[in-house]
């Protein structure tokens, strides 16, 4: 139990917000801004890429069937 007293104490020391006194300039602003629309475009890309595939290939093959009917 003490094991996780410990922890809790150490977590709420760690978690607690204080300030840092730290310039964060445009330069890095823009490109953290930039790499988080990167991280979600990509997220965006592999979805797609996933639904639209099996979709596509779902539809030829429907179109090809159709077809020899």
């Amino acid at each position: 139990m003490q094991l996780i007293g410990k922890i809790l104490v150490i977590l709420s020391l760690v978690l607690v917000p204080t300030h840092a006194m730290a310039y964060v300039g445009p330069g890095l602003g823009a490109g953290t801004v930039g790499v988080v629309l990167g991280i979600l475009g990509s997220i965006c890309i592999a979805l797609f890429a996933v639904l639209w595939y099996p979709f596509k290939r779902m539809i030829k093959k429907l179109k090809k069937t159709g077809q020899q009917g």
